[in-house]
């Protein structure tokens, strides 16, 4: 017999967040492995072809967001892809990407951390892991402290933190361009667009897509969202666009400064001697900086969407109703959120960084091809309830093209990425038919 499902209860989240902090979410959780992390270790990959890496990654991003938005107008619910998964297709898919984005999300801001305390450990002069680790987890326990006090707290700090490193950015992209143009100083020599061949472009596009997760933690926190009819398209949409925008043109400046070969050997703070290059001292204190608050933002966003992620699933039965209890002071599913925050604390001391990035990047790529093929099933079956205020243009081609092109990245991964993700992926299924099988969730929306 069916269980019966509590969705009700998420009308207690105070809708606190507006089209800034929404936009702020996306653009703050993808800007900052992006910008700041990926650049050297992309270069060494793929040469200067790390940009169209980048570029297929956003428009991979871009086909889901279509469908993402069209859904997240019908059920501005936390939980986003879990939500429209498991109303779209039932629980056992919907229970799997559940926990897949809880646990994908907690990989992502493990790796968003140890970023952070890569930068923080080059401010202070030394390369020392245990500054590294030190510090990712200081910020752990930092950024879960904020989220436990107030969604709308939250918010105003990525806020401020995404205004910050738009201007660096502006900046430094501004200055870099006019000099590998030959506007400012000498005009640089192109390198070879794809030294290492087809291939290594391909498997780049599969790790940096965690550059790109941002995006679908905007629906995630969809219950917090003001006016999400009108805020949560332009949210995902905008987000991506910008972004993507912003990390091909970081690869192009930062090859034409000191090419792929020598980016490499930087490795995770290469843009902060791209900067030096430019304007010496400042230029590096500045892309620290940058650096710094841009994981941090990330990492914020990622910790504050994992547990919406919880939420929802304690809502739906899914996870025992601890998991979903909201803190009386400030109406934040505390629990939830120390569930997201805890298991990143472990991460940051035992997992190797593109590990870290490239599970992420398969959970949440699993989650989008089922995002796509969800709208598909909706549009064909239209349940009464199904009335968005946004649609997708290009049904179903699109959709469908999304859904081919999120699943066909997966092939490109590494294989130690895509055991641990299969193995996720598992224990989610072994967890619904241990927990709860019998909670029937396939057309329940209200």
């Amino acid at each position: 017999m069916a269980t019966e499902v509590r969705v009700e209860t998420e009308s207690e989240l105070e809708r606190t967040l507006g089209l800034r902090a929404a936009l702020a979410i996306g653009i703050g959780t993808m800007i900052g492995a992006g910008i700041f992390v990926f650049p050297g270790i992309a270069a060494g990959r793929a040469g200067l072809a790390a940009t169209a890496s980048f570029g297929i990654g956003a428009v991979i991003a871009l086909l889901v967001a279509l469908p993402a938005s069209e859904l997240a107008t019908a059920m501005p619910k936390s939980g986003g892809g879990y939500y429209f998964v498991s109303r779209g297709f039932g629980t056992l898919p919907g229970c799997v990407v559940g926990i897949s984005l809880w646990i994908g999300l907690v990989f992502a801001s493990a790796f968003y951390l140890v970023g952070f305390g890569e930068y923080a450990a080059a401010i202070v002069g030394t390369g020392g892991g245990n500054v590294v680790v030190g510090v990712a987890l200081l910020g752990a326990v930092v950024l879960t402290g904020v989220s436990v006090g107030g969604t709308e707290r939250a918010g105003d700090l990525q806020n401020v933190i995404v205004t910050l490193l738009l201007g660096i950015l502006a900046a430094f992209l501004t200055y870099g361009t006019l000099d590998s143009l030959g506007v400012i100083g000498a005009t640089s020599p192109p390198e070879r667009f794809a030294p290492h061949g087809a291939w290594p472009v391909l498997t780049t596009a599969a790790l940096v897509f965690t550059s790109y997760l941002g995006f679908v933690q905007v629906a995630t926190v969809a219950g917090d969202i003001r006016d999400p009819g009108r805020n949560l398209p332009i949210a995902m949409v905008g987000s991506v666009l910008v972004v993507g925008v912003l990390y091909v043109t970081m690869i192009y400046v930062s090859t034409a400064a000191f090419g792929s070969a020598r980016l490499a050997e930087l490795g995770e703070t290469a843009p902060v001697e791209v900067a030096r290059s430019y304007v010496g001292t400042p230029g590096a204190i500045a892309i620290l900086v940058a650096g710094l608050l841009a994981t941090v933002s990330s990492a914020n966003a990622s910790i504050l969407s994992a547990s919406r992620a919880i939420y929802a699933l304690s809502n739906d039965a899914l996870l025992p109703d601890e998991a979903g209890r909201l803190n009386r002071r400030y109406s934040t599913p505390h629990v939830a959120i120390l569930l997201a925050g805890g298991p990143v604390i472990v991460l940051v001391l035992f997992g190797p960084v593109e590990t870290l990035a490239e599970v992420a990047s398969f959970l949440h790529l699993v989650m989008y091809g089922l995002i796509c093929l969800t709208l598909i099933e909706l549009r064909r079956s239209d349940p009464d309830w199904y009335d968005p205020v946004f649609r997708a243009p290009g049904y179903p081609v699109l959709p469908a093209i999304g859904a081919l092109a999120s699943f066909g990245l997966i092939a490109f991964m590494a294989p130690a990425s895509q055991v641990v993700g299969l193995l996720v992926l598992a224990t989610a299924a072994g967890w619904y038919l241990l927990y709860g099988r019998e909670v029937s969730l396939r057309g329940v929306h209200g």
